[in-house]
């Protein structure tokens, strides 16, 4: 039970280092592909998903790409900031704040500092 534990607790800090780096250095501002919101999508890639996020800043575009990157679905672009109900946590990088609404908080707070992020667990 112990090593299941461990192996799922990798597959979490891996996926989190997959999005880090397909989230990429792109620009996240308002840009004349609309204002600046946030995404709402299920990330799925080869080490772990589907689970709930939500991206932030986040224009129309990045939206829609996001939405297509890996095995994510159902990205949706709205103005203003990440829903609150039922967060996790959160993983700020220089760039964007990545919302987690689904997985274990130990393992997304590793997988946060591979991505050179800061981890907020969410005050439920």
């Amino acid at each position: 039970m112990r090593f299941r534990s461990s192996i799922a607790f990798a597959v979490v800090v891996v996926a989190a280092a997959a999005l880090a780096s397909s989230l990429g250095g792109a620009d996240r501002s308002a840009t004349a592909d609309g204002p600046a919101g946030h995404c709402s999508f299920n990330l799925k890639n080869q080490w772990v998903g589907p689970l709930k996020a939500c991206m932030a800043p986040s224009s129309p575009g990045d939206c829609e790409a996001t939405g297509k990157k890996d095995e994510n679905s159902g990205a949706q672009f709205a103005e203003g900031a990440c829903p609150a109900a039922g967060l996790i946590g959160i993983c700020k990088t220089e760039k964007t704040a990545l919302s987690y609404y689904e997985g274990a908080a130990s393992g997304l707070e590793i997988g946060c500092g591979f991505q050179q992020g800061e981890w907020t667990t969410a005050a439920n």
